[in-house]
């Protein structure tokens, strides 16, 4: 059942082309939006608070991405969960080196606290960050795995009523009735950067229409990578392969690759 939502789900994604508003670092603007026309959806990168209300009146979902941050972006970006809020819109919260920073740790915080539909998409030392345990990172990059941020992500979901997906060489999707893990993926994918920061932008696609769990953008971009990570020498072909299985995947194909699991529910 859960295969045949993660299908549909990317149907969807293809058939309604939604429109996902992007408050996202400088470093990865090119490579989200690609990866969201990719799959088949329509990227914004949006900072300004003056249109930012007319934006969220008719945009699917809103991602969140303090990669870059500082203090001109946090009043856009509070704004602008306010206005996805007035309009019923996901958030999208990316807390790219939430832990390393005072600055990083409060705005996630801050953010994740004002939204009122919320997906949380980090490593796991983010994840742990933001839920106020002992995490181990250097800058944006995890240095703690997965499973253990697990307890976290528990946390997050009762304290903001979030979904959380937790990425790395296990993925974790944490929701109020299920733990879904997925073993997709390839360990060449971290030597680019931006993986996460397109996961969280395609899990905003998802999300658009309808799948808010963050499963189906999990999956899709574990399986991609398997497939990409087979075509390509090295980091620097394995980001433009991506590419282009986003753009092929089929249904078919994304079922078969699947390696999933729900271990408790």
């Amino acid at each position: 059942m859960l295969v045949e939502q993660i299908t549909q789900a990317l149907t969807a994604v293809r058939e309604q082309k939604p429109l996902v508003v992007s408050i996202t670092n400088y470093v990865v603007m090119n490579n989200t939006a690609n990866a969201l026309l990719a799959i088949g959806a329509s990227p914004i990168m949006a900072h300004s608070k003056q249109e930012m209300a007319e934006m969220m009146a008719f945009a699917g979902a809103l991602v969140i991405n303090i990669g870059t941050l500082d203090s001109a972006w946090i009043p856009r970006m509070t704004f602008a969960v306010e206005q996805a809020n007035a309009n019923g819109k996901v958030v999208v919260l990316d807390p790219v080196g939430c832990g390393a920073s005072i600055l990083r740790t409060d705005t996630s915080r801050e953010i994740a606290r004002l939204a009122d539909q919320l997906i949380i998409r980090g490593n796991a030392s983010e994840i742990i960050a933001l839920a106020n345990e002992q995490a181990k990172s250097k800058g944006v990059d995890a240095l703690d795995s997965s499973d253990i941020a697990l307890s976290a992500a528990y946390f997050l979901v009762k304290e903001y009523g979030a979904c959380v997906v937790i990425s790395g060489e296990t993925d974790y999707i944490v929701t109020s009735e299920q733990t879904v893990k997925l073993n997709n993926g390839h360990a060449m994918m971290p030597c680019v950067t931006g993986m996460g920061c397109t996961l969280s932008a395609l899990t905003a696609a998802f999300a658009a229409v309808g799948e808010e769990t963050g499963v189906a953008a999990a999956a899709v971009l574990g399986v991609v990578g398997e497939i990409a990570a087979e075509q390509s020498r090295g980091p620097g072909s394995l980001q433009l392969t991506i590419l282009d299985e986003l753009y092929l995947l089929d249904e078919a194909t994304l079922a078969k690759r699947l390696k999933l699991q729900v271990i408790n529910s």
